[in-house]
């Protein structure tokens, strides 16, 4: 088993602010026959180091736990439809992180005297200007 150091790949923990936003949206093993599951950040964090490291599920560290419940949660994840409905609820929250930092109808930046020049280039209007000869090479 190869070993990827983990400075590379970081510890593939999740900060306590990462889970509490991907946590309400995994599924609950309460009411479902069988054994309840385990810890659901133990297993996700697996993935997640899976997904960084690129390693063979079967070459997952101990500390996730065994690498069949991993890729077992995984695959279900995927086919419940979980792993989509983690990702479009963390885009929506960065879409709208994103608009609180940059409001419509904000202003931006002035331009410079550079930009404006290039885009009364592009507009036309100094198309009327001389412009200056090209150098001539010897």
């Amino acid at each position: 088993m190869r070993k990827v150091p983990d400075v590379i790949i970081g510890s593939g923990g999740l900060s306590d602010g990462e889970w509490a936003r991907i946590q309400p949206l995994l599924p609950s093993s309460t009411g479902r026959r069988g054994h309840p599951f385990r810890d659901h950040r133990q297993v996700v964090e697996g993935m997640v180091y899976r997904l960084r490291a690129g390693v063979p599920w079967r070459e997952l560290p101990s500390r996730f736990g065994p690498w069949q419940t991993v890729w077992k949660r995984y695959h279900r994840f995927c086919a419940d439809g979980t792993l989509a409905l983690i990702l479009a609820g963390l885009q929506e929250e960065a879409e709208l992180a994103q608009s609180a930092r940059s409001p419509i109808g904000q202003a931006g930046p002035e331009p410079t005297t550079r930009d404006g020049a290039a885009w009364a280039r592009l507009d036309g209007a100094a198309a009327d200007r001389p412009t200056r000869p090209a150098a001539v090479l010897p």
